[in-house]
This record gives C-alpha cells, sequence and structure tokens, in this order.
C-alpha cells in the first residue's frame, strides 16, 4: 500500500492522545475510553472496522457452522467472532470476523493475566466478511492476506454477501522467492463457492474437522 493510499484510509481524529496525533501502540489502542472497539491498528495509525447488520448476520451464521462441525467432531478448539479477540500481525493489530484456535491455546489465555491479544501463528483459520465499498474492503482482500500468510494461518477465507453470497478458500502455499531460495508464505485459491453451490472444507485440528454448507445460508433469514 503506497503512502498516500494510506493517508486517505488512517482514522487519526479518534485516536487516544498521548501528546501527539500518531503513530500509536497497542498501548495507545487499549488505553482508550472504548478500549479500541471497532477500531484495528496498522502500521502505527487507528483504522476503523465496517461493520452493518448484514455483515454481522453473515460472521455470526458462519461461526456457528464451524462451531457446530467442531462439536460434532469431537475436536478440541475454539471459535470466536465479531472482533472479541484481538491477533498481533507485523503490522499491529487484527480483529477478524471469526477465529479458530486450538483449545489448549483459548484455555492458556483465559486462565493468565493477559490481553485478548494473540500471536497470529497459533491460529488455524481467520475469516473476514467484506463490507462492500468500504474503507475496510481492500485490507481484507489484499492487505491482511499478506499479514496472516506471513504468520503462517494456514486457511484465511474471504466472505461477501452482496449481491450475492460469496465463500472464498484460501490455503496456504510456500515458494520459493527469485533466485535467493527463501522460502515464501502466500496464499492460493482453493475453492470457491456462490449460493446453490456446497462448500466442503476441512480444518485440521487435534481432530480434523470439515464444514459443509451452501453460502446462501449467511444470509437467508
Amino acid at each position: 500500500m503506497d503512502l498516500s493510499c494510506h493517508q486517505l484510509e488512517r482514522n487519526v481524529s479518534v485516536a487516544h492522545d498521548h501528546g501527539g496525533p500518531g503513530p500509536y501502540t497497542v498501548e495507545d489502542l487499549h488505553a482508550r475510553e472504548d478500549e479500541g472497539r471497532g477500531l484495528e491498528l496498522e502500521d502505527g495509525w487507528l483504522v476503523k472496522l465496517s461493520p452493518n447488520p448484514l455483515h454481522n448476520y453473515a460472521y455470526r451464521r458462519l461461526h456457528e457452522l464451524i462451531e457446530t462441525a467442531a462439536q460434532q467432531a469431537g475436536a478440541a478448539i475454539y471459535a470466536d467472532r465479531g472482533g472479541d479477540w484481538e491477533i498481533s500481525t507485523p503490522s499491529g493489530v487484527r480483529k477478524p470476523d471469526v477465529i479458530v484456535v486450538p483449545r489448549h491455546t483459548a484455555k492458556s489465555w483465559f486462565e493468565g493475566d493477559c490481553p485478548t491479544t494473540i500471536p497470529g501463528h497459533d491460529l488455524l483459520l481467520v475469516v473476514e466478511v467484506v463490507s462492500p465499498r468500504s474503507g475496510s474492503e481492500s485490507r481484507d482482500r489484499f492487505r491482511k492476506p499478506q499479514e496472516y500468510a506471513a504468520m503462517g494461518i494456514p486457511q484465511y477465507w474471504v466472505v461477501d454477501y452482496k449481491p450475492e453470497p460469496v465463500v472464498q478458500v484460501f490455503v496456504l502455499d510456500e515458494h520459493e522467492a527469485g533466485h535467493t531460495g527463501e522460502r515464501v508464505s502466500a496464499y492460493r485459491l482453493d475453492q470457491r463457492a456462490t449460493a446453490g453451490d456446497i462448500l466442503e472444507v476441512k480444518i485440521e485440528a487435534d481432530k480434523p474437522f470439515t464444514v459443509r454448507f451452501d453460502p446462501q445460508v449467511l444470509t437467508a433469514f
């Protein structure tokens, strides 16, 4: 992302005031009166999330489907939704719409004296539901996949709910970059399903489980 684009997307007017207009830290984010709700930290700047009722309904339905599939398989995972948990990435703090982590990882954080920020490399899956024509759309499609891949998160799902429900499943892939032979992690598109299709995705856990659904259910009332 070039600087001019970044400057257009950042939100410095709502930042916690520590004597200047930014850049900001994780401590600044959490020191706000609202504890940073509805905000992410990107390269030292606070950026707004773009939720709305349809967006929220879609990620809640998807969370239910994932959690039910895991329970039926007896998988020891913990799934959460809606930015209740933060994950740390190279750029700062992200708040995915749905996360899946091993249960022992979640348990260690519940029992410890720790904030809700967890290392990105501990996750099994992250999901972002795209709000069309919002300030967060380009981050969900382009910036976040780079960050999540760099953290080694095995799967990244991108969900659209307009003009029709679409789910894209990206899986982590490693390849050599240039002539250096350095291993680089990036996502490749593994599956894409629209309303009327049946999507089946296997999630690796202590007991692997498969999430199976028609994307239409993400917007069906």
